[in-house]
Formats: structure tokens, C-alpha cells, sequence
């Protein structure tokens, strides 16, 4: 992670004009930073957290490390700290679909190329054109339940309730550069780009980044009981570059509008492209920031994943087969205002382990006289 050019860091062609969150690993230890008017600046001495910096609404101050050249040899780590990670699943038609397919082939990979056509020729079009929560939504999901095709997907894709949870625990997650882990008993697996919003700990968005839900097919497949070992492994969520904070020039409609694009990139030569618009998305970013929030609270703040469209069925190594992730895969999730997430696959058991938890946190930052 040393000696890649700045620019190359992620950082988006409009990067002068916005106002960008991160951190990095200092000789100290970790620091967030902001990037503002083109030069970087350490805010470890103004707030020590990157939570801390986004509940005082710090955008001033800082020890200045110089232009953007000094990323050049930076270490990138996961632009948040101390904020909860919170995903919302089957929030677009397509995803909505293929967990449905899951469902039905009880996670066997084999099964679901069969299913897709069937599903998608009795939900697709029902599925993409009813609004989440309406009286026609419901009157929907009666007709699907007297013809067998209901499914717990499909309550919370057109249901009132999003499907709301927990990503990973505070600290956890890696940022750019980092190697992700995908479960060596699973094989049935695939990367999920996403936008994540960043919100403060009244619930109110600040900002947008990018992230990686990883997924287990097979495991969730099986039973949707089992969505924490399908989402929760060491190095399974990525985030970053960094968090694009809202200003006069990137508010939450660019949000709205946002396109994401990824690119799969395997040591086997293989590649696949997918494409992505939040335009699709079949609930509001804010609704979902206040379903998440509900009747909850998060003092430290929190980043929700705001749920997929891209679900890789492009076969890889046999006819049928579809998609899954081979160790040394390099997924790539750009979108044009946030920048560029790039992350390399391993499993999860052979990832760097997670070591740096909260009470090392603290220790660090009190030594450091930052408390």
C-alpha cells in the first residue's frame, strides 16, 4: 500500500471541489483526516475520532500534512471508527429477485439458473413497479400468498418494514487497499457495491461513501437465519475511500442519482462488469436512514449500506454455474463523486486478523494525550 500515486488513491476527477473524511495509520497510530481545498490535513488534535469530528460538524482546523502528495505513501484505513455498521437488504428488484431464487434453491448454486427464469417471469414485473408499503403492495403480496410465491424476501422488498442489520462490529470494517475475506466453506459467494451513507448521532445524514457487503449465497440460501454468518466474517465489509461530507456542491440528491460501476478482475483472466443507479432503489436513502434509526439510538453515529442491485449470475468456470469469488479476485466499485474502492479477495480465515479493538482504541488515543 506504499507508493501509489495519490490520484490512484481512489479520490474522485472532482475531488478540489468537495470536502473528504478519512483516516490513515500514522507512526503514532490512527488519525482521521479531512481533505479540503486541495491539502490534507490531520484532525487528531481538534477530535480524535472520526465520530467525534462528524457529531461537532468539524470542517476547520487541523495540523496541515501538505498537498495531496503526501497519500502517496499513506496507509488508507476505513474512513469511520466508532460508528454502528447497518445494511438494508433486497432494497432494489433485482436483488429482491435473486434472494428469492436463493431461497427456493436452498442455496445450491446449481438449482438457481433453473429457478431465475421462473421467478423472474412470475415477480419481475409486479415486483419492480409496486411501491414499497402502498395498498397495492399489499393487495400484491395477498395474490402471491394464495398462488404459493410468497416469500420473507418479498415482505420487506414491498412489505412497509426495510430489512434492517447489523453489518459487523465498531471498528471492523477495512478500507482501501485491504484485502476482503469471503468464508472458505462457502461456495457461493459474490461482492455487493453499494452506497453508504454516513450519519450523525441524530440520524441525519452527513455524507456518502462507498462500500462492499460481502455476501455468502449459499449460507443465506440455506436459511435467512443464517445472514449473520452470511455477512459477518473477518474482512467482510469495506468502505471508503473516503466519505464525501454534503456541501453546497454534493448534497443527498446527488445521492439519489448516483451511478456505481464494479469490475471483477480474476487471476484466472476472468472479468466481469456490472453497472448500477441508486435511481432503481425502491425506498428513499433518508427513508432507510430512518427506519434504521426507528426507536434506537447511536450516540457515536452510524453508516448504512443502502442495499445492491448487482447480483453476479455471469458463469465463470461451467455453463449454469454462475458466479462466486476466487482468492486473488480484485473487486473495484467507482461511482463518479465518491471516488474508487478497490479491495482484493482472500478467505476470510487467511485475511490479516482483526486485532485493533476499542479498548486498544483508547488506550492509543489517551497515550497519545488525545483524551
Amino acid at each position: 500500500m506504499k507508493n501509489i500515486p495519490a490520484l490512484d488513491r481512489g479520490l474522485p476527477e472532482d475531488w478540489r471541489a468537495g470536502t473528504f473524511l478519512g483516516r490513515i495509520e500514522t507512526s503514532e497510530g490512527p488519525s482521521p483526516i479531512l481533505i479540503r481545498d486541495g491539502r490534507v490535513f490531520d484532525m487528531a488534535k481538534v477530535a480524535p475520532t472520526v465520530a467525534d469530528l462528524i457529531a461537532q460538524h468539524v470542517r476547520e482546523g487541523g495540523v496541515e500534512l501538505g498537498g495531496i502528495e503526501v497519500l502517496d505513501e499513506a496507509v488508507l484505513l476505513s474512513p469511520i471508527d466508532l460508528q454502528c455498521v447497518k445494511a438494508c437488504g433486497v432494497t432494489f428488484a433485482v436483488s429482491a429477485l435473486e434472494r428469492v431464487i436463493e431461497e427456493r434453491a436452498r442455496g445450491d448454486y446449481r438449482k438457481a439458473q433453473e429457478l431465475r427464469g421462473k421467478i423472474e417471469d412470475a415477480l419481475g414485473g409486479s415486483v419492480r413497479t409496486t411501491v414499497p408499503g402502498s395498498p397495492e403492495a399489499d393487495a400484491l403480496k395477498q395474490t402471491l400468498i394464495g398462488e404459493d410465491l410468497w416469500s420473507q424476501y418479498l415482505e420487506v422488498a414491498i412489505g412497509p418494514d426495510a430489512e434492517v442489520f447489523t453489518k459487523c462490529p465498531v471498528l471492523a470494517t477495512v478500507g482501501q487497499d485491504a484485502e476482503i475475506g469471503v468464508r472458505s466453506d462457502s461456495s457461493w459467494n459474490n461482492p455487493e457495491p453499494e452506497v453508504v451513507m454516513v450519519a450523525g448521532p441524530d440520524g441525519k445524514a452527513v455524507g456518502a461513501t462507498l462500500g462492499n457487503d460481502v455476501n455468502l449465497r449459499d449460507f443465506e440460501g440455506r436459511s435467512a437465519l443464517l445472514l449473520g454468518k452470511a455477512k459477518d466474517n473477518n474482512a467482510s465489509c469495506s468502505l471508503g475511500p473516503f466519505i464525501r461530507l454534503f456541501d453546497a456542491g454534493y448534497t443527498i440528491e446527488d445521492v439519489r442519482s448516483a451511478d456505481v460501476a464494479m469490475t471483477i478482475e480474476g487471476t484466472d483472466g476472468y472479468r466481469l462488469e456490472g453497472h448500477s443507479t441508486m435511481r432503481e432503489i425502491s425506498r428513499d436513502p433518508e427513508d432507510l436512514l430512518s427506519q434504521a434509526m426507528s426507536e434506537h439510538q447511536y450516540p457515536d453515529g452510524l453508516v448504512l449500506f443502502c442495499g445492491t442491485l448487482f447480483a453476479p449470475t455471469q458463469d465463470r468456470d461451467e455453463p449454469g454455474k454462475g458466479f462466486t469469488h476466487k482468492v486473488g479476485d480484485t473487486v473495484t466499485i467507482s461511482s463518479a463523486r465518491l471516488g474508487t474502492l478497490t479491495n482484493t479477495v482472500r478467505t476470510s480465515a487467511e485475511v490479516a486478523p482483526w486485532t485493533f479493538g476499542l479498548s486498544d482504541l483508547f488506550q492509543n488515543l489517551a497515550k497519545r494525550g488525545l483524551l
